[in-house]
């Protein structure tokens, strides 16, 4: 399995390729995808920008994530990475938006969901998908790294069946 950063690497040439856009809201990865993505030489062709949305209000003041939207699902679900990358997608005006939300570890969330649990959203023209994932892992930088894998997986996958 390839590493994030090549990973990176290879999603950032599919996004130049189709001439698309991308704009991150992280949370348990913790700025890992966004770097990633960044570490790429001509992202800026790409990126439109990103935040590691740790809190509520991060998620609302930096990403526009509606009341409506806080209220409906809570974190670390499906439906809240959808609702992120939606909003993330629209606020920064890209193609493609993603949302992470999760528990790195060492511990679980306050939600009960364990440590190396995720949902990732992604949502771009004509396609939303959401994935959760659980690595069984307490390591928090493990689960950090296998999350932004997940997430750029996710994406490349969007992109190709675009």
């Amino acid at each position: 399995m390839a590493d994030f950063k090549t990973m990176a690497t290879e999603v950032g040439a599919l996004l130049k390729e189709k001439g698309q856009t991308v704009a991150v809201a992280e949370s348990s990865s913790g700025g890992l995808l966004s770097a990633a993505l960044l570490a790429v030489p001509g992202a800026s062709a790409y990126f439109k920008g990103g935040g590691a949305c740790y809190t509520g209000d991060a998620k609302q003041i930096l990403m526009g994530v509606s009341d409506t939207a806080m209220q409906e699902a809570r974190s670390a679900t499906k439906p809240h990475a959808l609702h992120l990358a939606r909003a993330t997608r629209k606020r920064l005006g890209a193609d493609w938006g993603i949302g992470e939300t999760g528990a790195a570890g060492p511990t679980g969330n306050r939600y009960g969901d364990p440590p190396g649990h995720t949902c990732i959203g992604v949502a771009g023209p004509n396609t939303e998908r959401a994935i959760a994932i659980a690595t069984g892992n307490e390591n928090r930088g493990d689960n950090m790294e296998a999350f932004a894998r997940a997430a750029l997986e996710l994406l490349s996958e969007c992109l190709q069946q675009a």
